[in-house]
């Protein structure tokens, strides 16, 4: 377990540390906060999140001083605003996710200096609450370094490869980073062209969490702010899309040559 893999991952590694410190099994901790040993051993592996029960009653089993609630606080994503928390918990946990972009490259691959550019035009953002959310945005791309990354499968429209957003350093910055994620084993990235509207991914970008192939939890883009939902009626609706959507995208190989001459048409 690599601590700094996420909040979560530093949970699970002190978690552990104090647990054998304290010379107990799961299955003694377990029994001393009323926690079956299965549990304590999915959020020891960091495939369940902890509650802040949980970590309370560590805290109080393993004579420590707020030490587990403390780091509980961290998991939350308590400097994400409002709205997006519920998401960012769901996305955590996700075996798998599909998203469909029609205007800017989603945020799981934004490059440091492409995101402050988007957050930073948010009305009333400050230099501090920027500064958050950047870190924020960026610690959740952290999940594509851990030992199970979940199936990325991006769908984007041609405009947010062609429409330079910050400056042409910025932009093809973030296309060569597009280009190189690609490769991971766990992406897979498709354009839909120009030539393919309209279609029907014009009315905004959303977002569709799988669990073992099933998929239980979506996020979808509004305004002012996006909304969080778990109604299988409305996520069926997004997976009907997203498929209709998908269809009018070029093959992988072909998506890649698409972004290539993008660069190439920045660095000309």
């Amino acid at each position: 377990m690599d601590p700094y893999e996420s909040p979560r991952a530093l949970f699970a590694f002190e978690l552990r540390r104090h647990r054998q410190a304290a010379e107990l099994t799961q299955r003694q901790l377990g029994e001393r906060i009323g926690y079956s040993d299965s549990l304590v051993a999915m959020v020891e592996s960091c495939k369940r999140a902890p509650s802040r029960q949980f970590a309370e009653l560590c805290d109080r089993a393993l004579g420590l001083d707020g030490t587990m609630a403390r780091l509980y606080a961290a998991t939350t994503w308590r400097t994400a605003p409002d709205y997006l928390r519920p998401w960012l918990e769901e996305e955590q946990d996700a075996t798998g996710l599909r998203t469909w972009q029609p205007t800017l490259v989603p945020g799981l691959l934004q490059t440091k200096a492409y995101a402050r550019e988007i957050l930073a035009t948010w009305p009333g953002i400050g230099a501090e609450e920027l500064e958050e959310r950047l870190a924020g945005r960026m610690e959740r791309q952290t999940m594509f370094n851990g030992e199970m990354p979940p199936d990325f499968t991006v769908v984007i429209d041609e405009d947010v490869i062609s429409h330079v957003i910050g400056d042409t350093k910025i932009m093809r910055e973030q296309l060569t980073h597009l280009l190189e994620i690609a490769r991971h084993p766990q992406v897979t990235l498709q354009v839909v062209p120009y030539a393919a509207r309209p279609h029907c991914g014009a009315m905004g970008g959303f977002i569709i969490a799988e669990r073992n192939g099933h998929p239980y939890a979506a996020y979808a883009e509004a305004q002012p702010v996006g909304r969080t939902f778990d109604d299988r009626r409305l996520i069926s609706e997004l997976i009907r899309r997203y498929d209709a959507i998908r269809a009018e995208a070029v093959p992988f190989k072909q998506s890649l040559r698409l972004i290539e001459e993008a660069v190439d048409r920045i660095g000309a």
